[in-house]
């Protein structure tokens, strides 16, 4: 997948997303927070506009097509781009993870991979922000900020902890 950006002065931006079937994806995100979602049978065809929404809106359908709402499949990390070097993922604690009945502290998890656990999504229950003194449980899913290297050492640490 290959995205192309362009600037579109005194407009905004606009992105072109290539497609598996050839067809491209072409989003115009205007300096006001409006989006235009246009669709081209290919990179030399007239635009079709499918839908306009305002900032507020297009946020709201970002997260849920990203996955903050709901997951269809059991995946081993999600990942959102906060800046160009800041992410927050999701990680499942599965009972051989080295951190598994261990509190924050215990752990030590910011000063051994440099991420900072900001959420822990415990069933229906969502602990925000945890303690020092919160043990971590076999089938949390923690909420993690930190840089890609950083993410990269929180999994390391979790070795086969990764949830599959």
């Amino acid at each position: 997948m290959t995205v192309y950006e362009s600037d579109l002065p005194g407009v905004g931006k606009k992105f072109e997303i290539e497609l598996d079937d050839g067809e491209r994806l072409v989003i115009v995100t205007h300096n006001t927070g409006k989006r235009e979602v246009y669709l081209k049978a290919d990179a030399d065809a007239d635009s079709e506009k499918v839908f306009e929404v305002s900032d507020r809106l297009a946020r709201k359908i970002g997260t849920i097509l990203e996955g903050a709402y709901f997951q269809p499949v059991q995946a081993e990390q999600v990942e959102t781009m906060l800046s160009d070097d800041t992410y927050l993922e999701w990680y499942g604690v599965s009972e051989t993870a080295e951190v598994a009945g261990k509190t924050l502290a215990e752990a030590n998890i910011r000063d051994e991979t440099g991420v900072s656990i900001v959420a822990i999504q415990r069933g229906e229950e969502l602990i925000s922000p945890p303690t020092p003194e919160t043990v971590l449980e076999v089938g949390d899913t923690l909420v993690v900020i930190g840089d890609r290297e950083d993410c990269t050492q929180f999994e390391e640490l979790l070795g086969a902890g990764l949830d599959e």
